[in-house]
């Protein structure tokens, strides 16, 4: 079997003809495999040549996308892995021999390995056996201490990706089965960690957060306090209120053909059927899901007739679909008549409808489509523990100035600013989605809150600085919640000018949270050597909140203050 390619991948789908190129295309230079057999020795030397040259441009091509890596991106996180099982005297030795990309294994190729510790993502790290050179392969659904076979899928840069097949010798301690609830998991791509306690669970994701301290922030250990333990999720299972489960329709003519393609597919035969589901571990195939566990059980009443609904009326789908399932409250024609307590549920499967949910004393209407936070069992807890962190238990009576204003940068649908508002006396929250936007000012009214107390406003968070120049930085608390690619520098240069009293930065992406923190610790410390500023951050303290049990995802929440 000949050795495979850095970043070949197992086909998914039948090879195409290369009859349907473009003729003018296949013969703008020629290729060895296209000349006549009457070809001059000129003419063969020059194909070899350019095809020479081809191949070598692909290369580099190649090489040049595994080594320009985003930095915090999921690439990079995999890389810092290999680094810390490898070292980086192994790691700088195959760059400079230029072996990193020179996989030791056959595409396809059964492993038994050994695996020695959890990457962040919650595959399992193996060094490759001997007499392989050291190479690292993760595979997913193992554990530290366990002995598992797997099947290489892909090559990277000084590592591999495996499927996992069998554990030859299990973790006695971690692993138990009978834990696992759904029958997908080991092939859906959802959930990791289902054959694990909760606690288990729980501590490897703090590990998770220590790691992407140690790596990403550039801190020296004393700058940073020992991580808190994780907090928990109240429900490990039915939380999840939004799935989007997708198909992709077969493709049964041909795109070129523009009369054939106006022609819906046909119908399929009796029982058969197409996957509708989430992909399969590693792969881009779909497959067929019929209930989420984590999902919440008005999702799973509606998953089924949805699905019927769908597999009914395929044949009118030219291409795939992704679907929307939402946990919601039902929406009354007139707001008046919405009840805090109600406790009946519906699923929205709209795109374009809203969605209706409690969090507490507080209701939030938003799209259905836009983004909220997907486990409502965990929002009361995350916003008490924002709250305490901005109004510490043991400041009362003391001469610490507790803050009167509060700006909540990458405000969403206003969750912190309405949840908080009892506690301040003016909130400015502020989003680039103009749809957000409408959704918080809307939320504000629903929740009834005092004209002027909270605004909100769309705009680039990096300006909203300049917005609320009547807030006094000394009474001022700032919470950040930004996307997964985290803060910009123009963001963060404008919160160092500001020297709010207290930053909480809540975060999908603890990587780009520690590079973030790392960066406003350490100017505002040569700030201070500088005499440009007065006072310093310092990193009070970082949790985990676990709003996905049984993934390997964790959320976090840092708490800098100014000294």
């Amino acid at each position: 079997m000949a050795g495979p390619k850095v970043g070949e991948k197992r086909e998914l789908s039948p090879p195409f003809s290369t009859l349907n190129l473009d003729k003018k295309r296949r013969s703008h230079s020629p290729r060895p495999e296209n000349l006549s057999v009457g070809a001059t020795k000129a003419q063969k030397k020059e194909a070899a040549q350019l095809s020479q040259k081809r191949q070598s441009k692909i290369a580099k091509k190649h090489k040049k996308k595994l080594t320009d890596i985003e930095p915090c991106s999921h690439d990079d996180v995999y890389w810092r892995e290999v680094i810390s099982l490898l070292g980086q005297d192994v790691v700088d030795t195959a760059i400079e021999e230029g072996t990193e990309l020179k996989a030791p294994f056959d595409f396809l190729e059964e492993l038994e390995l050994e695996i020695s510790r959890l990457s962040s993502n919650g595959e399992g790290l193996a060094i490759a056996p001997s007499p392989k050179r050291s190479w690292v392969v993760f595979v997913p659904f193992s554990l530290p201490g366990e002995k598992v076979k797997a099947r290489v899928y892909r090559n990277a840069r000084l590592h591999s990706f495996a499927d996992f097949l069998s554990v030859e010798r299990p973790n006695p301690v971690m692993r138990d089965m009978s834990r696992v609830r759904c029958k997908y998991f080991e092939k859906c791509g959802g959930c990791q960690y289902q054959m694990l306690s909760y606690e288990t669970q729980l501590d490897l994701k703090r590990d998770v957060v220590v790691r992407a301290y140690e790596t990403f922030s550039g801190l020296p250990s004393p700058l940073v306090p020992a991580v808190l333990p994780t907090a928990p999720s109240p429900l490990q299972y039915g939380y999840r209120t939004k799935i989007t489960p997708h198909f992709d329709a077969p493709v049964k003519v041909s795109r070129r053909d523009k009369q054939k393609a106006k022609q819906p597919i046909e119908p399929f035969p009796e029982g058969k059927t197409i996957p509708i589901g989430f992909n399969k571990v590693g792969t881009r195939e779909v497959l067929d899901i019929e209930e989420c566990l984590i999902a919440t059980p008005v999702i799973n009443e509606a998953l089924g007739p949805l699905r019927k609904s769908i597999l009914e009326k395929l044949h009118t789908y030219k291409r795939g679909v992704s679907l929307l399932l939402r946990d919601s409250l039902p929406i009354p024609a007139e707001a008046s008549d919405i009840a805090l307590t109600a406790e009946e549920h519906v699923c929205v499967t709209d795109h374009r409808g809203k969605v209706l949910e409690r969090v507490g004393d507080k209701l939030f209407q938003y799209n259905a489509s836009s983004f909220f936070q997907n486990n409502n069992a965990v929002l009361v807890p995350l916003v008490e523990y924002v709250r305490n962190a901005i109004f510490p238990p043991n400041t009362e009576g003391s001469a610490h100035t507790l803050p009167t204003h509060l700006v909540d940068a990458y405000c969403g649908a206003g969750l912190f600013s309405i949840m908080l508002s009892p506690y301040f006396k003016k909130i400015a929250g502020i989003e680039l989605s103009s749809e957000s936007i409408a959704a918080a000012t809307d939320n504000a009214e629903l929740n009834k809150l005092p004209p002027g107390r909270v605004t909100f406003r769309s705009g680039d968070a990096a300006h909203i600085f300049a917005a609320v120049p009547e807030f006094p930085p000394t009474e001022t608390a700032v919470i950040i919640d930004p996307p997964r690619k985290g803060c910009d520098e123009n963001f963060l240069g404008q919160l160092l000018e500001f020297r709010s009293t207290t930053v909480v930065y809540v975060s999908c992406n603890v990587h780009t949270q520690a590079r973030d923190v790392g960066i406003l610790l350490k100017k505002s410390m040569e700030e201070v050597e500088k005499g440009v500023k007065a006072g310093k951050y310092v990193l009070e303290s970082v949790r985990g909140f676990d709003l996905f049990p049984q993934t390997a995802h964790v959320e976090s929440v840092a708490v800098l203050r100014l000294v």
